[in-house]
């Protein structure tokens, strides 16, 4: 059985749960409190960090390996496209996700108040120049959920508690958001501390 040491609070351990939630398949989540972390974890990983997956002798880090990982190895439903070219473009899209949007939320939690403001300027604006694609379609890439809208999820769920106030053009962004946090697997897969954040 795979097991994933996920963080209670962690946006990127959030993600592997939304997958794990999605596939519907055998798992165990291992709740983290990162100021807190249990001793076993640094053993497993040497980064000493979340979300780590074990699966046997495999263990796996960094939130994109491994629901790429969980992706290939159980199919049904699959949220990597199956075509080469599609493939690529989203691997672009977590790339740019990545660089865009999430690198900038350790400069939010930093306590440091210029750094944290420049930040969250950062994301509204690159989350605002997104949101043409959702007056065409229903996700990001067109009308299937794909591993995408994993990626994105835990940001726009977390976009009131981080402090970043959208314009009022971002409303189809807002309500693309609402379409995956009504999602049976998207709640499922949330922690408690995960559900406060959010009133």
């Amino acid at each position: 059985m795979m097991t994933l040491y996920s963080g209670t609070t962690c946006p990127y351990s959030h993600r592997c749960r939304i997958v794990l939630f999605e596939k519907g398949m055998d798992f165990q989540v291992i709740d983290v409190d990162m100021a807190n972390k249990p001793e076993d974890l640094a053993v497993i990983n040497p980064h000493n960090a979340v979300p780590v997956l074990v699966e046997r002798d495999l263990v796996l880090e960094q939130a994109n390996i491994i629901n790429e990982y969980i992706d290939e190895r159980f199919p049904h439903p699959q949220l990597m496209p199956a075509d080469p070219v599609m493939r690529a473009r989203a691997r672009l899209f977590l790339h740019n996700f990545e660089d865009q949007l999430f690198r900038h939320i350790a400069d939010i939690e930093s306590g440091n108040t210029k750094t944290a403001d420049k930040a969250r300027a950062t994301i509204r604006d690159n989350l605002t120049q997104i949101v043409p694609l959702f007056s065409r379609q229903e996700y990001i890439l067109g009308d299937e959920f794909s591993m995408l809208d994993v990626a994105i999820a835990p940001l726009l769920w977390r976009l009131g508690h981080y402090g970043i106030e959208l314009p009022k053009q971002a409303a189809p962004l807002l309500k693309y958001a609402e379409r995956i946090f009504s999602r049976p697997a998207y709640i499922e897969a949330m922690t408690p501390s995960e559900k406060a954040m959010r009133k």
